[in-house]
């Protein structure tokens, strides 16, 4: 996502100063950078003492209600603590997020200055991966997305804001697109022609679970909707331990947060690989990741949810195709671009991967039917 950073980098003093408007016992030590995203600014907070903590600024040039976006993560993280209270309090802080209040009791802190800031508690002796290494770590990943799934299932949804309207909404993503194939350049069209009648030829497919959702047939929840590996928190035998970077929770189904996690684990390539060759669907981290998530929330999933879970990977596999198919199509407006056409390479990319899972869709559904 292309990052306005409308308030600029951050010294010492002026982080000193923030940590201190929140309710700690601990004295402010070092800071260091935390690359855990690529919207917010986050920081480390070392202090004299232990627990060490997480500063985090929200992007209020990306995210519109700060204040209802803390809600949302907050309220959620709440609501998995009251589900973990049978456990010491120790192993809860290491299970789920914890938020620090400000010295008057809110969720957040907002200084005219530099916006918008909220305080979690560093989880120590704890590891992400950028990328899944082996099945293990499929497995867990999935584990630990369908456990806040399944544990979030009786949440009010409707207390939740939607953080990014339209965000999973192929109507929308396809009415950009067609807004951005009208003004285009010829060339720009010429040279995404075979991306171009791939979009075309799949409107009929690409509709059906926005259709699911509109009828009722699948049930809204809360979802994560940036369900990347790099979002899951292990600690340091490979084990899963929490969720998390739960900016964007809001209400959706669960089929584009099973979708975008398979999008990124079982991708052979990174997303903007030139050599489509090196892209294809690995069919093996997808059964470990599977197998993992509906252990976990299997039981709460209904038959029709259940069902259409690998049309959820390929929708959103897809869209994200679409996504950058069409930013290059509106000469790369959104996502940040390194070349000229990199944004095409990367919708090139996601629909080479749509073309290896499709291949291989049957043995996909059937491992999900067994799962």
């Amino acid at each position: 996502m292309s990052i306005l950073n409308i308030y600029g980098n951050m010294n010492q003093e002026s982080l000193k100063y923030i940590f201190d408007q929140f309710q700690h016992e601990s004295q402010f030590e070092s800071f260091s950078e935390l690359a855990s995203g690529h919207i917010n600014d986050t920081y480390l907070i070392k202090t004299e003492d232990k627990p060490y903590y997480v500063l985090q600024r929200i992007n209020h040039g990306v995210f519109p209600d700060v204040p209802g976006l803390i809600n949302n993560k907050v309220s959620v993280s709440n609501h998995l603590k009251m589900k973990l209270s049978h456990l010491p309090k120790g192993e809860q802080e290491r299970r789920v997020l914890s938020f620090i209040s400000t010295v008057e009791g809110q969720s957040f802190y907002e200084d005219k200055s530099t916006g918008y800031w909220n305080l979690t508690q560093f989880i120590d002796d704890s590891v992400t991966f950028e990328r899944v290494v082996d099945d293990e770590i499929a497995y867990e990943g999935g584990k630990l997305f369908g456990e806040f799934l399944n544990q979030t299932s009786d949440f009010k949804v409707d207390d939740l804001i939607e953080v990014i309207p339209n965000f999973h909404d192929m109507s929308f993503r396809y009415k950009q697109f067609d807004e951005a194939l009208k003004g285009a350049s010829q060339q720009r069209k010429e040279e995404a022609i075979s991306c171009i009648e791939l979009v075309e030829s799949s409107r009929e497919e690409m509709h059906i679970l926005q259709t699911l959702k509109e009828s009722g047939a699948v049930p809204t929840r809360v979802t994560h909707n940036d369900t990347k590996i790099s979002n899951a928190l292990f600690d340091t035998n490979n084990k899963g331990l929490c969720v998390i970077d739960t900016d964007t929770v809001m209400p959706g189904i669960i089929h584009y947060d099973f979708g975008d996690a398979i999008r990124t684990i079982c991708n052979t390539a990174a997303e903007d690989e030139q050599d489509l060759d090196q892209v294809n669907f690995n069919i093996d981290y997808y059964k470990s990741y599977v197998k993992g998530f509906l252990e976990t929330v299997g039981e709460s999933l209904t038959s029709t949810e259940l069902e259409y879970l690998p049309l959820g990977a390929k929708s959103i596999i897809f869209i994200m195709g679409l996504r950058f198919l069409t930013d290059f199509l509106n000469n790369d407006i959104y996502y940040k671009a390194a070349y000229s056409h990199h944004n095409l390479d990367r919708a090139k990319n996601q629909f080479k991967l749509l073309e290896s899972y499709s291949k291989q869709y049957e043995e996909v559904k059937q491992i999900t039917k067994l799962a």
